[in-house]
């Protein structure tokens, strides 16, 4: 018998029961609506983690740590020098590798005055910086040029009243992009000159800053700080210490300056997220303390993972009741097409094709409730964003919020997923079909 022939049959069993497969597919669309709504919440959860320690900074950088001191003796071999940024970049999986070097150092412009702490770091650091304004520094500058966080402005305070941003609650008259400001660094080894010397850096660039509704400053990764190109900063700081030891910089027993920058850390960039964790233990058996949003993320994406199939379990047993319900209409079916069923076999129909014309019409139902039951999870999933995705994360009722998503594989799934079920609820009552007895079934009234 061709498909069509089987296909046409099963549709016209269904047509003439139903209040019956109206009801059977009822159970289907709210299973399928049920397992696609709990997984889509738990994706969601598990996507949001990932964007949020994703805003706390880069998934596949990891930061290294120099041990300098070991019970207040210095250990020259944990120095992080530049052949230890070279081992790190030979690690398989290393895209690239950036020493960091700090310093402090005293802003002033007018009236207003602050501490801050100035960065150095390599160019793929200052690429990943968002400007707001500007540019980043040029590498080829005859001076040292600067990249300023939005959020620095805040910490500066008045010299002749002494009060700060958390004073007034207003913020310092001051312009760091367009207006000069003067900076001083601390002195070093009985040296008091150093900080009186003023030296003025031009700043190339102004860090993005962004604003919520209420128009305050949102947390910004590099919106605190100062930063500039490493070699730039090196080469300041040699002209103004000369030969006296750099702030901050380890000195040996006889308290001179090593010939050489040893860096308060790196960062260690890693082609991809799944490797991050094999190069972070290759740098701790070099010896060195590391730390990476990874470490963090994985723990979370197990209990994600958990609370995912937790909530995948709850709506299969939805699920589970509605192929019960195939179950039990196909063998109520299968009861009241007794005669049919033996006229069929008296004619020659093959045992296969009465086999699949009742798997059809299981899958049909199947299919019917997946597709609606999809439908039916896309509204609810927006209703869950707008109203309960808001509430739990402190917003204001009505501003939507992606807590359940359903992604295109999801949907497919789902569908194929009632379908699969839909069919082997229907299989056993289908090869009851095709075990009942030509003659027995003719005489059945």
């Amino acid at each position: 018998m061709r498909f069509f022939d089987l296909f046409t049959m099963s549709v016209n069993s269904l047509r003439r029961r139903k209040l019956r497969t109206l009801l059977t597919v009822l159970g289907v669309v709210i299973g399928t609506a049920s397992i696609v709504v709990m997984v889509s919440l738990g994706i969601g959860l598990k996507e949001m983690t990932m964007e949020q320690y994703a805003s706390y900074g880069s998934l596949t950088q990891i930061q290294v740590y120099g041990n300098n001191y070991w019970g207040g003796e210095i250990n020259e071999d944990s120095f992080l020098v530049d052949k230890k940024i070279t081992e790190f970049s030979r690690i398989p999986h290393v895209s690239a590798v950036s020493p960091v070097l700090t310093t402090y150092i005293d802003m002033r412009q007018g009236a207003y005055s602050c501490g801050t702490q100035l960065t150095g770091v390599s160019r793929v650091v200052l690429e990943e910086i968002k400007l707001g304004e500007g540019r980043l520094p040029d590498p080829g500058a005859s001076t040292m040029e600067l990249v300023v966080g939005g959020m620095v402005a805040r910490n500066f305070y008045n010299t002749k009243t002494g009060k700060r941003f958390w004073d007034t609650q207003e913020i310092p008259d001051v312009d760091l992009y367009n207006r000069q400001f003067f900076v001083t660094f601390q002195s070093s080894g009985g040296n008091d000159k150093v900080s009186e010397k003023k030296y003025i850096f031009p700043v190339s660039g102004m860090v993005e800053q962004k604003y919520d509704e209420e128009g305050n400053m949102l947390y910004n990764e590099y919106g605190y700080g100062v930063y500039t190109d490493i070699e730039q900063m090196k080469e300041q700081l040699r002209r103004i210490y000369r030969k006296n030891p750099i702030p901050g910089q380890p000195t040996n027993k006889k308290g001179k300056p090593y010939n050489y920058f040893i860096y308060d850390q790196a960062y260690v960039y890693v082609d991809d997220m799944d490797n991050v964790t094999a190069v972070q233990e290759a740098i701790n058996e070099m010896g060195f303390e590391t730390y990476s949003n990874m470490q963090w993320l994985e723990q979370a994406q197990q209990q994600m993972d958990m609370i995912q199939a937790v909530l995948g379990g709850i709506g299969a047993v939805s699920l589970f009741v509605a192929a019960i319900g195939i179950a039990n209409t196909m063998m109520m079916s299968i009861y009241e097409r007794t005669k049919e069923i033996g006229v069929l076999k008296v004619l020659g129909c093959a045992l296969g094709d009465i086999r699949s014309m009742f798997l059809m019409e299981a899958g049909f139902i199947g299919f019917l409730g997946g597709a609606v039951g999809l439908l039916l999870s896309y509204g609810v999933s927006k209703l869950v964003n707008q109203f309960l995705g808001a509430s739990l994360m402190g917003m204001a009722p009505g501003e939507a919020v992606s807590i359940s998503r359903i992604p295109i594989e999801l949907s497919a799934s789902a569908v194929a997923f009632a379908i699969l079920i839909g069919m082997l609820a229907g299989l056993f009552p289908a090869l009851r079909a095709m075990k009942l007895s030509p003659l027995a079934a003719i005489r059945n009234e």
